[in-house]
């Protein structure tokens, strides 16, 4: 007995009753050519679309997948784009004329511009006063004079001037009482002339005694201190014309320094250390020999009361003492 084939075609079929390719393809195209006539004929309707029993009877073949259809991707876009592109046209122009209209904006002008004053000027009170009203007397002393200095000077002028007058009004009132003496105890003719007749005088009302000589303290002293009590009257060496007269004339004190021509010479003497508003000349003054300038005193740096006198030839300093005794007065 024949064994029985294990083979999975049936042993029945035969080769010659199988169907060939060529049949299978022509099977398949009608079958495709039928389903297009089908739906070319049908309406457009939810009952034109296959069901699943079609596809079913389809599974032999598969189809390439559906496209969508053209009036799909034709849709319009929505309307949001639409809102959105209006709105960034509306305010970027916006923000634009924000940044650059002021770099344009035009200068106001100034000849109508309002100033401070003017608004001042408008608002301001006005207060009128009665024209019967008294003009204000100021009483207060006055210097033609701008600057610290000028007005230090002018106090100073002014305070000498006075000075001197006083000194002048005790003078005329003490020769008038026929009173010689001196009201602190020094010497005698403190409101009159020293005596002598020479071109020369010595400077002093009284002889005095020489405390610190010419060229003493290492050469550094100038002159000479004429010891004497204070308030001795001190007079004019010789005629001539007063070049200082101050009362704070730097280490001197309260000093004179006339200006004299002796013998062809040009001599000029000082006086230092005198009493505080005792001097009774004036820069520019000319005065004679033995004339009173002023008073024995220890102002500046001094330490008792006397009379540093100086003496220079030409400019030169020489012995105070050597040219008095050289004129006949010492």
């Amino acid at each position: 007995m024949p064994e029985r084939s294990t083979d999975s075609t049936p042993a029945e079929l035969t080769t010659s009753e199988l169907p060939s390719r060529r049949s299978l393809r022509r099977d398949a195209s009608t079958a495709a050519t039928a389903r297009a006539e089908q739906r070319a004929s049908a309406p457009r309707s939810a009952a034109s679309i296959p069901t699943s029993n079609a596809r079913s009877s389809d599974d032999a073949f598969r189809q390439p997948a559906r496209t969508a259809p053209a009036s799909a991707a034709k849709r319009p876009a929505p309307r949001k784009s639409f809102r959105s592109t209006a709105i960034v046209a509306l305010v970027v122009p916006g923000l634009f004329a924000t940044v650059a209209l002021p770099a344009y904006a035009v200068a106001p002008d100034v000849s109508v511009t309002e100033t401070a004053h003017s608004v001042a000027e408008g608002s301001a009170q006005t207060l009128v006063v009665s024209s019967a009203s008294g003009a204000l007397t100021v009483n207060r002393d006055m210097y033609a004079a701008t600057t610290p200095e000028e007005i230090a000077a002018a106090k100073k002028a002014k305070e000498e001037a006075e000075a001197a007058a006083a000194a002048k009004k005790a003078a005329e009132a003490a020769l008038a009482s026929g009173d010689s003496s001196s009201s602190s105890g020094g010497g005698s003719a403190i409101f009159g002339a020293i005596a002598g007749s020479g071109a020369v005088r010595y400077p002093l009302a009284v002889t005095a005694t020489i405390g610190d000589g010419f060229g003493s303290r290492g050469g550094a002293h100038n002159g000479v201190d004429m010891l004497c009590a204070g308030g001795t009257a001190i007079g004019a060496a010789a005629d001539g014309v007063v070049r200082v007269s101050s009362e704070g004339y730097f280490g001197y004190g309260v000093a004179v320094i006339i200006d004299h021509v002796i013998n062809g010479q040009t001599v000029s003497t000082l006086y230092a250390h005198m009493t505080y508003g005792t001097r009774a000349v004036q820069v520019g003054q000319t005065v004679t020999a033995g004339q009173i300038i002023g008073q024995v005193g220890s102002t500046g740096r001094s330490t008792a009361n006397h009379l540093h006198f100086e003496v220079k030839i030409n400019g030169s300093l020489v012995d105070p003492m050597a040219w008095l005794r050289a004129n006949g007065v010492a």
